[in-house]
């Protein structure tokens, strides 16, 4: 099923390029996050994308971090069958759990919110002191 509502979808598209009505200061929007939420398997994004289809579980949310090996058994070459990322968002990172040996290591579910940010409320967000 595809979702369509105009409005619904401008204003989101509004807010995607920041420049949507938030009070909040420096607010981006981490589509990783949001495919780890939404589509923690990556199932819509094999639907979509049939290039990364040999791409297992969350792993497709982030194919630019797979190890050569990994690409290659899945039958992805960046830069020839998928393009590199333009840009990486520093806050990115924070959803790509680490193995002992730095390789990323696939997620399952949806994300888990990292314990410094458990405590967040309205207080966090509507106040003027940010962390980075």
């Amino acid at each position: 099923k595809v979702d369509y509502d105009v409005c619904s979808n401008y204003g989101n598209w509004l807010y995607t390029a920041g420049i949507g009505n938030d009070p909040r200061d420096n607010r981006k929007f981490n589509m990783i996050k949001q495919g780890l939420d939404y589509d923690g398997n990556g199932d819509y994004i094999r639907l979509w994308v049939p290039e990364l289809q040999g791409i297992k579980g969350a792993d497709i949310h982030t194919p630019w971090a797979l190890s050569s090996a990994a690409l290659s058994q899945a039958g992805v070459t960046l830069g020839e069958t998928y393009p590199r990322p333009v840009v990486t968002a520093p806050e990115w990172s924070r959803h790509l759990p680490q193995r002992p040996g730095g390789s990323p290591h696939p997620r399952r579910g949806p994300a888990r919110v990292p314990a410094q940010h458990k405590d967040r409320g309205i207080d966090f967000y509507f106040s003027r002191k940010k962390d980075a």
